[in-house]
């Protein structure tokens, strides 16, 4: 299986839960925010129907770029762990089994390589509370992104309450 084959199986399988989203594509991601806000208005467009009547988020990558901030690989790796196997809603259900999005995770750092840049629009502790500034027009939104080697992979959760 070639290496592009084997991301895109990843970051499906990552994307397997409810409202959550993933991309994966060739590129330098030098605009990575750009990719970010495709994504989320892609996952707009699909859950449109749980969106709080007249709720606004970014609309632009400039604004998506202003609400992501970098962080380590661990971070990431934790981060894309979390969006894949918990409920930013509701922090007791989960969506997939959480050791399998943890190896998922690693595969999917490793594919990226050691010189990977990783950002997300979260900060603090997944299950100890956090705050994040908006991707979405969503009540709740978690993204984490990153890019090496050629690739980029974006994992994104939205969700209302």
């Amino acid at each position: 299986m070639s290496e592009d084959d084997l991301l895109a199986a990843l970051m499906d399988s990552l994307a397997a839960g409810p409202q959550v989203y993933a991309r994966w594509c060739w590129s330098s991601g030098s605009d990575l925010a750009h990719h970010v806000r495709d994504l989320a208005a892609a996952a707009e467009a699909e859950w449109a129907h749980e969106a709080v009547q007249g709720a606004v988020g970014p609309t632009t990558a400039e604004e998506v770029r202003e609400a992501l901030g970098p962080v380590d690989r661990d971070t990431a790796i934790a981060l894309l762990a979390d969006l894949s196997a918990g409920d930013l809603v509701f922090p007791d259900h989960t969506h997939r089994d959480r050791a399998h999005a943890e190896r998922t995770a690693r595969q999917v750092a490793s594919i990226l390589g050691p010189g990977a840049q990783w950002f997300t629009n979260t900060e603090g502790d997944w299950r100890n509370g956090r705050a994040w500034s908006p991707v979405t027009r969503f009540s709740f939104d978690g993204v984490v992104a990153g890019r090496g080697s050629g690739f980029v992979v974006v994992l994104l959760q939205v969700g209302e309450d």
